[in-house]
């Protein structure tokens, strides 16, 4: 018998059959190659293509190529741990378990989870987590199956079709849009790309929020890449995932994650922004803030394993758990931010805390205030924003194995200079540092001249802390030693370089007229140059071409105006296109193909 789903499924796939995508001009497109994957796109601006996200597809596929090889891993090390503690038990009730488990078959509901007999202990049933159990695929002894993908927003259907051909290891990928015309054309590219594309790929016509609500915990992988913010896809994205499944998610609404609109960025994600030099990196923990949010409410938490600031958005890759008791650590990870006007620095104040008494553990609110009602550095006032995620937003082990990986598969990654590039600069980040200094904000705020970096990182290793770059900002330093300190390097420095008098009331001025307790050191220090410096490995590389940033959401009128977008040569072929072509009484566009009606 067929469910109500593949009832439905089977009605949208005889719609859009082959007749259709058959009677469309091949002449009216432009292949695009990309990967393994290729896909027609029509001249005009009908279905959304951004050739600037080759990045983040990607970042995307090495992350994917990872999850599957360490799913797999942690499902085989759960199988063995689980046959070394499973209670002995009789002959007769042994093989009446292996009897029931090889008689359930994949296909028994909508997605491959399997009912496991009364027949089996409840003291087994117990012991074997929930990520482990609802991925039996009924062959044997709990066997893993193939992970399945959902990209909630395809277009085109160009990511997808890279996973489904790309990925090793990888099963079903579902590819939803709910515009008619987006459906087409993924479907139209998903047979232009062959019998594996086929086989593996499919594509519904469907409200992504209303398609994960009604799939609860059945996918694997969730990918969101909307067009500005996701925020309104996220409370069904985590219901969507299985336990230990990956959320990978993109934000593009830099503008108000950047503090240009903090007014909505609060009403978006729950957070408020500040302008700092480090806004690109509070816009990724105030992503990940809002995602542990929505997860929270369902008794499930995220742990961050790659958070990527590059081109024009923040992506983030976060596996999904469910643990009503490590849920109430969320606290412990979040923090409010305080800026000072005047000079800059910032300090956080954590949400919650924890008191240990013999074996129990009691969460409390954190400790306040952070920092007085006055900057003790420069005498101004504080500008508070968050909350934050504060805690790491990398898990280093990862990606030490998505570089590997990248590296040996170098010939398979379109943009692999970029993201060995990104990837490379997040391995020598400081785990457990949040946001990071501008030294030349430090200099501009004294007005004094500006240090080279190894120096300046000379000085603070020498004074006993530790210090990174970023892969969020060329110039940007992390380092965990106290705003105090870092004031403190710089007096030192002004001495040996002095500056003009400034005006008294000035935030420099304030600083530079306390002597530093520290006196620093600014000798070479070995560690003052990262490995990849010291090898001279490229860590920021310029954009590929001009106009490299995001382009016009499908739909909209491609005209001069955005030749700032899209560049002149673009514009010009758009409309030389257009005026090429001969205008009809009445034309309409079905899946590519023109029908002119009297």
């Amino acid at each position: 018998m067929l469910s109500t789903d593949d009832k439905a499924r089977e009605e949208e796939n005889k719609k859009l059959e082959a007749p259709k995508v058959a009677s469309f001009n091949l002449n009216d497109f432009t292949i695009i190659k990309e990967g393994e994957a290729e896909i027609l796109m029509h001249a005009k601006n009908e279905v959304f293509f951004n050739k600037t996200q080759v990045n983040n597809r990607d970042m995307s596929i090495a992350v994917l190529r990872t999850f599957v090889s360490k799913y797999k891993q942690e499902h085989e090390a759960l199988s063995s741990k689980r046959l070394k503690t499973r209670p002995k038990a009789s002959d007769v009730s042994t093989i009446e378990v292996e009897a029931t488990m090889d008689s359930v078959t994949p296909n028994e509901n909508s997605n491959g989870n399997c009912h496991v007999s009364k027949e089996i202990s409840q003291d087994e049933t117990s012991s074997i987590p929930e990520e482990q159990s609802s991925n039996q695929a009924g062959k044997g002894h709990g066997e893993l199956k193939s992970p399945r993908v959902l990209e909630a927003l395809s277009a085109s259907g160009l990511r997808a079709l890279r996973y489904a051909r790309e990925v090793d290891g990888i099963g079903q990928v579902v590819a939803l849009d709910n515009d008619k015309v987006s459906v087409e054309a993924c479907r139209r590219n998903i047979k232009f790309n062959g019998s594996v594309a086929c086989s593996k790929v499919e594509s519904h016509l469907a409200d992504a929020r209303v398609y994960m609500l009604t799939h609860p915990k059945e996918f694997e992988v969730v990918d969101l890449d909307p067009y500005g913010s996701p925020s309104v896809f996220l409370d069904s994205a985590v219901q969507s995932v299985v336990d230990g499944g990956m959320l990978m998610c993109t934000a593009t609404d830099m503008a108000v994650l950047c503090g240009g609109n903090g007014e909505v960025c609060y009403s978006k994600y729950g957070s408020y922004p500040l302008r700092g030099k480090y806004c690109h990196e509070m816009a990724l923990r105030i992503l990940l803030a809002c995602i542990e949010s929505h997860a929270n409410r369902y008794k499930r938490y995220i742990v961050p394993v790659l958070s990527v600031q590059m081109d024009f958005y923040v992506r983030v890759f976060v596996r999904v758990y469910s643990s009503a008791g490590a849920m109430k650590n969320t606290p412990l990870k979040l923090s409010y931010v305080y800026q000072c006007i005047g000079c800059d620095s910032f300090h956080l104040q954590p949400i919650g805390r924890t008191v240990s008494k013999n074996t129990s553990v009691r969460y409390l609110p954190g400790f306040g205030p952070a920092v007085p009602q006055e900057c003790s550095d420069c005498g101004k006032k504080y500008n508070m924003g968050g909350p934050i995620w504060s805690a790491p937003i990398h898990d280093h082990e990862w990606v030490t194995s998505i570089l590997a990986d990248v590296k040996s598969m170098k010939d398979r990654y379109p943009a692999y200079d970029r993201i060995s590039a990104v990837l490379t600069t997040i391995s020598e980040e400081l785990p457990d540092v949040p946001l990071f200094l501008s030294l030349h904000n430090l200099c501009a705020t004294l007005k004094c001249t500006s240090p080279s970096a190894v120096i300046f990182r000379s000085a603070v290793i020498n004074a006993g802390y530790h210090i990174s770059g970023t892969h969020v900002n060329p110039l940007g330093l992390k380092t965990d030693a106290p705003m105090d300190v870092i004031w403190d390097i710089m007096r030192c420095w002004v001495k040996n370089h002095p500056v003009k008098a400034q005006p008294p009331d000035q935030a420099g001025s304030v600083i530079l007229a306390k002597e530093p307790v520290l006196q620093a050191n600014f000798a070479r220090a070995v560690a003052s140059l990262s490995k990849a410096q010291a090898k001279k490995v490229a860590r920021f590389l310029p954009n590929p071409e001009r106009h490299w940033g995001p382009k016009l959401r499908a739909g909209r009128q491609i005209t001069s105006k955005h030749v700032s977008l899209l560049g002149p040569e673009a514009v010009n072929g758009i409309n030389n296109h257009e005026e090429a072509e001969e205008p009809p009484t009445k034309q309409t566009l079905s899946n590519g193909s023109c029908s002119i009606q009297s």
